[in-house]
């Protein structure tokens, strides 16, 4: 059964008495070539555990379960698991759990099927909330080995973007601290039904198996970036202290000209790496 097939794909959705659902952004692949390659990039140990996030119909899901150990498949949309019970019937290695990713245990998810195996994440993220998955993800404090994500493609600039351009932001920076991302390449809208407004990207997070950046306080860490992206225009200086006026201005001033930036640097030139020493200079007695 070709799943990116688009009569395929309608009467499955017919045969079930459903249509695609806008409130949870769904948009089918079309082009079999893309889930294929999703699945072959998503993770370089085939004796793992894939999560996936928003399975749809199961395109993406046989493709993993061919290549990896272990699939277990987290769908939101109840009216999709009895398609799944068809699609992925022949496969033994496959879990269809019905949930919200936002509002499982991953945690205890991950505990209770993965036997010990490496565990990697694959999703296809609406374009909605492809941010707060993401860190939800990095947050759970589970070790995943990568996450492989297809996201809009301006998302997909800001998740693999550099300090000091104009893609670089919060998200980035934040990012940065878990591991590192990379674009692997580009999805036309035309691969998708129904076609999205715009093109989209598959971006692989490697996480470091051993934290790079150790700040003093983690919280002033990841406040600061926040503090420096939610008023980019201004300078560094000014964005942190209208954010906390508690914080001594030449102090900050002193504290950015030692980790080599000028006083009016502003936040998107300043790396993971930069924000990690500029929290620990601040926070420093």
């Amino acid at each position: 059964m070709d799943l990116c097939n688009l009569s395929v794909i309608r009467e499955l959705m017919g045969e079930a008495g459903i249509t695609f659902r806008k409130d949870y952004g769904q948009n089918f692949l079309i082009n079999r070539m893309i889930p294929e390659e999703i699945a072959d990039n998503c993770t370089d140990n085939s004796e793992s555990m894939i999560l996936e996030i928003g399975p749809g119909i199961g395109c993406l899901t046989k493709e993993l379960a061919l290549r990896y150990k272990k699939v277990v498949a987290v769908e939101i949309d109840r009216g999709l698991i009895p398609i799944l019970s068809k699609t992925l019937g022949e496969f033994d290695n496959v879990t269809v759990i019905n949930a919200d990713i936002m509002k499982t245990d991953i945690v205890k998810l991950v505990e209770e099927y993965s036997d010990g195996m490496p565990v990697s994440v694959c999703a296809n993220l609406p374009y909605y909330i492809t941010t707060p998955i993401l860190m939800y993800l990095l947050e759970s404090g589970v070790k995943f080995n990568s996450i492989t994500v297809m996201v809009q493609n301006e998302v997909a600039a800001r998740l693999t973007a550099k300090a000091g351009s104009a893609d670089y932001g919060a998200i980035t920076a934040v990012l940065g601290y878990y591991g590192e991302a990379r674009r692997l390449f580009k999805v036309s809208a035309g691969c998708f039904t129904p076609a999205p407004k715009v093109d989209s990207a598959v971006v692989r997070i490697d996480l470091y198996t051993k934290k790079r950046y150790e700040p003093r306080d983690e919280r002033f860490f990841r406040n600061l970036i926040k503090a420096a992206f939610e008023m980019r225009r201004k300078t560094l200086v000014n964005a942190i202290t209208a954010k906390y006026p508690t914080i001594d201005k030449e102090k900050l001033r002193s504290s950015i000209i030692s980790i080599g930036h000028t006083e009016n640097v502003r936040g998107e030139r300043l790396s993971t790496e930069d924000f990690v020493k500029l929290s620990d200079a601040l926070t420093q007695n």
